[in-house]
């Protein structure tokens, strides 16, 4: 009877030899596939892309080598992680003493009445404890002193009186 090896190798240890090295490499094969798909499972939050990579492995060792070239460089649990750092980072910068001037967005502090560097007005202060109000407060929270709503009147200009009584128009304006 006539039996012939892998390759047409005779010798019955080389053939065994070989046989258990192909083996070794289908079952590494097979290992690097079940590899690519868990490993895009956790990459990749699209199913199609997650297919596409599982087959692109099924290319013995050259498909999971691509796949390990292009893959994102994070996992998605890594993502959201840094994503809800930040969103926590955000939360307790809010909840700090940090102002922001509503005009040049300079920082400010919550007791500042002018803002430094543009110089407009932020808050009014208390007429009797001189600390600063916000303008929606109805009542001063240090002292207890009612505030008064301060209607926004347009200022009038004063006129030069002369000597003679008689008034003089303001510069520019022609009598």
């Amino acid at each position: 009877m006539l039996h012939l090896g892998v390759f047409g190798i005779e010798s019955s240890g080389l053939n065994t030899a070989i046989k258990l090295l192909i083996l070794f490499l289908v079952v590494i094969w097979l290992a690097l596939v079940y590899y690519t798909y868990a490993d895009a499972r956790r990459r990749i939050a699209d199913p199609m892309l997650i297919g596409c990579a599982t087959l692109a492995s099924f290319f013995p060792y050259v498909g999971t080598i691509i796949y390990m070239i292009v893959r994102p460089a994070e996992y998605l649990d890594d993502i959201r992680e840094r994503e809800l750092e930040m969103q926590a980072a955000e939360a307790r910068i809010q909840r700090l003493d940090y102002f922001l001037c509503p005009h040049c967005d300079y920082q400010v502090e919550k007791d500042f009445l002018r803002c430094p560097s543009c110089t407009r007005k932020l808050k009014d202060p208390c007429v009797t404890c001189a600390k600063p109000l916000d303008p929606e407060w109805r009542l001063c929270p240090y002292c207890e002193t009612e505030v008064v709503q301060q209607t926004s009147m347009p200022r009038r200009r004063r006129r030069r009186r002369e000597e003679g009584g008689t008034s003089s128009p303001p510069p520019g304006v022609e009598a």
